[in-house]
C-alpha cells in the first residue's frame, strides 16, 4: 500500500506543469507546518539553540520558509525524472564548477561535503544529468519497494547508491577509482561513528567517516550545495573551494579536527541560507557524557 501511494503521488505531481507542482508542494509544506506539531517543536528548539539572540518572530519566519522549501523539494523530486539538460538549465546553473573539476583532475577521488540544505535530492541528479554522475551515501528506506523506486529515479542518469551499511568499503573503492561521492554530513550520530564537534556553538555528534576516508585515501573534499536564489528564481549548484585536510600523524586527533573544520564550512552555508536547512531534524540529540538531553 505504501509503495502504491508513493507511486501514484509521484506520477500525479510529475504530470503537472512545474509551476503548478511547486505550488502544490508549497501547499503541502504549509499543511505540514500546521499539522506536524512535534516536528515543528523540534525546529523551534533547534532555531533557539542556533540563534539565541534572534527574535522569536524571525525564527518562526525561517521555519515556515523551510517547510515551503521542503514542499518545493518534494515537487522537484516528482518532476525530475522527466528533466532534460536543456530544460533543467533554464532554472539551475552552476557556480564554482571549476572547483569541482580541478579537484577531480587530481585523480584521487572527490568527496562532496553536503547536507540537508537547499534541494539536496535534485543536486546529485542534476550533476548526473549534465554528464557527471556520482555516488551517494544514503540510508535504506524502511520499505524496500519504496527504496528501490526512489533509487531508480536518483540513479536514472548514472548515479550510484552507497548504503550506509557498506560505507567504508564502498567509499574507499570509489576514491581509489577516482570517483565522486556525495556525503550528507549534517545528521545526528552516536559514538563511535560520530565525534563531538561544535555546530552553531553547541557540541553535536557528527559523522567522522568523511574525514577518515579523506585522510586514508588523499581524496579531495569539496563543499557542494544546490541552493534556491530567490532574486534569480533559480537554483544554483554551488561548489566551494577545496577544503584543506589536516595531516599531523595522529589519526584520531586529525579525524576530529577535520570533522570540526568540515562542519564549520557547512555551518557557513547554512547561516547564509537558514530558510533552506532541515531544522526539524534532532541534530543535537546525542549528548556528551553527563549532559542533559536537549529534546
Amino acid at each position: 500500500m505504501e509503495y502504491a501511494l508513493v507511486w501514484v503521488f509521484v506520477h500525479l505531481v510529475g504530470a503537472m506543469p512545474r509551476r503548478v507542482a511547486r505550488w502544490v508542494g508549497a501547499g503541502i509544506g504549509a499543511l505540514a507546518y500546521r499539522g506536524l506539531g512535534r516536528l515543528r517543536g523540534v525546529g523551534v528548539r533547534n532555531l533557539a539553540l542556533a540563534y539565541p539572540e534572534m527574535p522569536e518572530a524571525e525564527r518562526e519566519r525561517i521555519l515556515r520558509a523551510e517547510y515551503r522549501n521542503l514542499g518545493f523539494l518534494l515537487a522537484e523530486f516528482c518532476l525530475m525524472s522527466a528533466y532534460t539538460p536543456e530544460g533543467a538549465s533554464e532554472f539551475i546553473r552552476y557556480e564554482g564548477l571549476e572547483n569541482y573539476l580541478g579537484a577531480r583532475e587530481r585523480g584521487k577521488g572527490v568527496l562532496v561535503l553536503t547536507g540537508h540544505l537547499g534541494a539536496w535530492e535534485l543536486s546529485s541528479f542534476y550533476h548526473s544529468l549534465m554528464g557527471m554522475p556520482m555516488g551517494m551515501v544514503i540510508r535504506r528506506l524502511d520499505n524496500p519497494l519504496v527504496d528501490a523506486f526512489v533509487n531508480r529515479i536518483r540513479c536514472q542518469h548514472g548515479n550510484r547508491v552507497i548504503h550506509k551499511d557498506d560505507f567504508a568499503r564502498g567509499l574507499i573503492a570509489s576514491m581509489r577509482g577516482g570517483e565522486t561521492v556525495g556525503i550528507l554530513m549534517d545528521t545526528n550520530m552516536t559514538p563511535p561513528q560520530g565525534v563531538f564537534v561544535p555546530f552553531f556553538g553547541v557540541q553535536a555528534c557528527t559523522a567522522s567517516g568523511l574525514a577518515r576516508i579523506a585522510l586514508k585515501t588523499g581524496a579531495a573534499v569539496v563543499p557542494g550545495f544546490l541552493l534556491w536564489e530567490e532574486s534569480e528564481q533559480k537554483y544554483v549548484l554551488r561548489f566551494g573551494e577545496e577544503l584543506d585536510v589536516l595531516h599531523t600523524g595522529d589519526s584520531e586527533a586529525d579525524a576530529i579536527a577535520n570533522t570540526a573544520a568540515f562542519t564549520a564550512a557547512m555551518e557557513g552555508y547554512i547561516r547564509r541560507y537558514p530558510e533552506q536547512w532541515l531544522w526539524m531534524h534532532r541534530r543535537w540529540k546525542t549528548r556528551p557524557p553527563g549532559e542533559m538531553g536537549i529534546y
